[in-house]
């Protein structure tokens, strides 16, 4: 039996496996795989390439998807740091103010303090209430339009289907005029507050 062991070949790959046990190189190959290989491209900070389908960016030494809500995503999220103070961000006043601003709390009060004392601070005030009105007003409008342009079709539990839009004209087109008025007190109110002396 000895002789057959003496007598046997050894391959190259169980050479090489005892050599790198030697070596206590665990991980290292025994074999050259064969077959398809990747061609691979050295890629750099802000390098942009398109692979798979899909856009790449290395930002930060991270290999990112671009995606095409980059760029909402970047005006939504809030920093860390104030833009103006490099002041840390962690109070819901700063996310408040950022949302409304672009900067922190401590900075929103520097800047209207600034127009206090250059007496621009009314002025400034009356923009930011008709904004919020011309904004809340539009939203209202919208919300209207959409639930009148719903379908009003149910299935009861008896199977029955039941068509609530056929006599309905009639309340859309009230609903469309008080709208209609309402928008335009609204807009005769902003105009008022901003003529305001």
């Amino acid at each position: 039996m000895k002789e057959n062991l003496l007598k046997k070949e050894f391959k190259y790959k169980d050479v090489q496996r005892a050599r790198n046990l030697i070596k206590k190189d665990y991980t290292a190959k025994t074999v050259e795989g064969v077959g398809y290989q990747k061609v691979y491209q050295e890629r750099v900070e802000g390098d942009i390439w398109e692979e798979d389908g899909k856009t790449w960016t290395i930002t930060n030494g991270i290999k990112q998807t671009v995606s095409k809500l980059d760029s909402i995503r970047k005006t939504v999220t809030k920093p860390l740091h104030c833009k103006n103070c490099n002041g840390i961000m962690n109070n819901h006043l700063h996310t408040k103010m950022w949302k409304i601003h672009g900067m922190c709390y401590d900075c929103v009060i520097n800047m209207e303090t600034d127009l206090r004392v250059l007496g621009q601070y009314e002025a400034y005030e009356k923009a930011m209430l008709s904004g919020n009105v011309q904004a809340w007003a539009a939203d209202m409008q919208q919300m209207v339009e959409e639930t009148l342009n719903t379908s009003s079709t149910y299935v009861t539990e008896q199977g029955d289907v039941e068509d609530w839009n056929s006599n309905t004209q009639l309340y859309k087109e009230k609903i469309l005029n008080n709208m209609k008025n309402y928008m335009e007190q609204v807009s005769q109110a902003v105009d008022t507050l901003n003529n305001k002396e």
